[in-house]
């Protein structure tokens, strides 16, 4: 099936379609996520291979779902678009997809997203009694404890972040950046002198 085909199938559900390479990209509105899903399955999408989400914390819907499916028969991807507020929800699609569990528990826990209907919707990459949700746009970036492994007491333990500053050296010259060696070459045909040389003269 061509992309014009998927275009005239999925027409009346998308506010947008276009085509890059082997993929056709639409945009849908939230509530019609299983009833599209649905239909690119009909028509030979037999396979989910991702599904994730954006932040784009300074738009009124801040977050897009996106669903990758790949049709094998034709080569060719689908990827949904579907744009959210912070506080929506959507339905699972676990009743089409069932590897679709673990790749909404994911979004769930990384996002913040929640999926009604899903059959088992937990954290599954962070720890148990983690705040927040890592891949929003506005969650600190250091946090607030960090794990080690206590092996005197066999079992992860927590402790505040410290971020000791004293002994790095912040040095960002680089001996790569002298690519015109000739316009600085020594006189009396000396090695010349490039940028970061200084680094080893000081050693």
């Amino acid at each position: 099936m061509s992309h014009e085909k998927y275009k005239e199938v999925f027409s009346g559900n998308a506010s947008s379609i276009m085509v890059q390479g082997h993929e056709t990209i639409i945009t849908i509105d939230k509530a019609d996520i299983t009833m599209v899903v649905q239909k690119a399955k009909d028509i030979g999408f037999d396979s989910l291979m991702e599904i994730t989400a954006v932040d784009y914390p300074g738009r009124a819907q801040r977050f897009d779902m996106v669903y990758i499916l790949l049709h094998y028969t034709d080569n060719t991807r689908l990827r949904i678009h579907a744009p959210l507020v912070e506080d929506d929800s959507v339905d699972s699609i676990t009743a089409i997809y069932p590897n679709a569990n673990w790749c909404e528990r994911e979004v769930f826990d990384l996002y913040g997203i929640i999926f009604d209907k899903h059959p088992d919707l937990r954290r599954i990459l962070t720890d148990y009694g983690f705040q927040g949700h890592p891949l929003r746009k506005d969650f600190p970036l250091t946090g607030f404890v960090e794990t080690y492994y206590d092996e005197t007491q066999k079992r992860v333990m927590y402790k505040p972040v410290e971020l000791t500053q004293d002994f790095r050296q912040f040095d960002f010259m680089s001996p790569w950046a002298g690519v015109n060696a000739g316009a600085n070459s020594g006189a009396n045909g000396a090695k010349p002198i490039l940028p970061g040389d200084e680094k080893a003269l000081k050693q």
